[in-house]
């Protein structure tokens, strides 16, 4: 029988099989600007801008996640920003998902529009029918955030290639545990790994990865250049979240599904939406896709007062923004300008035991009678 590790189990004895006798098993923090150059550089280390052996040992780590090489930034908006900078100049158009990270179009609006880079943008759920032609660069997030629309990234990836466009997936919500938009045909996948990557709430990260090697060495060419680099500590954060992720990411989409499950059956609660709930709009794209369905749930109930009492009302949710985190966070997302309904909350489940968590969640949906 012909056995091989999974991902996880790679990364996680990946450091140990470089180690001689003395070594530390932990992975060391290198906090070095410089190093030792007599003579001509050689390919070694020499600027931290350059390269640094604490960062690249975490992009080896996220390379065998996503099967693809790997660079690191100093959040996932670095990351956004740096795709965009190498694959796009003036006249260039650039399609991107309607109702997924706002911020994504905000930096295409303000800084790429003015120099003549062309924009249109369409909702998640409708990417597999656009009409592609004449686009550079196709921008999905899937399940998109905070709505939870998921498209069919497979039948998107045949569109951009027949288009001759570039597909980039965000999988910041599902990541490599829950889904691999490169197997399906992305040519780039970008991940906030503030989120559940690092998964404390202590770090800012992001990554690029991609297996065509002329992309990826454009975005490490960019990142030398422009100077948005990881800190040596800041990447061993991230490292310690990699090595408890698939553990935080499994306990978090049970909890994420069991709140779910209470929600659709509350009146208090006007709509949800969660790819896994075999009711959901997206959960047949999804189940084709995905193998399990990612730690948020998002809910509508009557208006933004009762949602936000239900917020200051549940025990076992933090008043926050973000998710991925080892705790539950809740917000009310039109604070962000986010095209919802006034009532519409964006539930980030954490790895709190699943039956405190749903009990809690459910007394505080009582609480609002």
């Amino acid at each position: 029988m012909t056995w091989k590790p999974s991902a996880i189990s790679e990364l996680l004895h990946h450091r140990a099989r470089g180690l001689s006798k003395g070594d530390p098993v932990a992975l060391p923090i290198m906090p070095s600007s410089t190093f030792l150059l007599p003579g001509d550089p050689d390919g070694s280390h020499f600027y931290g801008r350059n390269g640094n052996p604490t960062v690249e040992s975490v992009e080896a780590e996220i390379g065998l996640l996503e099967n693809a090489e790997a660079v690191l930034f100093p959040s996932g908006m670095a990351a956004v920003a740096a795709i965009l900078h190498t694959q796009l100049k003036p006249g260039d158009k650039v399609l991107v998902h309607s109702d997924g990270y706002y911020n994504v179009r905000a930096l295409l609006q303000e800084y790429f529009v003015p120099r003549g880079v062309i924009m249109e943008t369409c909702p998640t759920a409708k990417m597999a029918e656009a009409d592609m032609t004449d686009f550079r660069l196709v921008m999905i997030e899937t399940p998109s955030n905070p709505g939870l629309d998921v498209c069919d990234i497979a039948a998107v990836a045949d569109r951009t290639k027949a288009a001759g466009a570039l597909l980039v997936a965000d999988n910041t919500t599902a990541t490599p545990i829950c889904q691999q938009p490169m197997d399906l045909g992305a040519d780039m996948v970008l991940m906030a790994d503030t989120k559940a990557m690092a998964g404390h709430s202590d770090v800012l990260c992001g990554h690029v990865a991609s297996r065509d090697t002329t992309l990826i060495n454009q975005i490490r060419t960019y990142r030398r250049l422009g100077g948005a680099i990881v800190s040596p500590f800041d990447a061993w954060l991230l490292h310690r979240g990699l090595e408890t992720l698939e553990l935080r990411v499994c306990r978090a989409n049970q909890n994420a599904l069991a709140v779910a499950q209470m929600l659709e059956k509350h009146p208090a609660v006007q709509s949800v939406r969660y790819p896994g709930l075999p009711r959901d709009a997206s959960h047949a794209v999804a189940s084709h896709q995905m193998r399990t369905y990612g730690p948020i749930v998002s809910f509508t109930l009557k208006d933004r007062k009762t949602a936000e009492m239900f917020i200051e009302n549940n025990a076992m949710s933090v008043p926050a923004t973000s998710f991925g985190g080892v705790h539950t966070s809740a917000e009310c997302r039109i604070r962000w300008g986010d095209q919802v309904a006034e009532g519409f909350v964006r539930l980030a489940c954490g790895i709190e035991p699943t039956e405190d968590l749903v009990i809690a969640t459910e007394k505080a949906l009582e609480s609002l009678d």
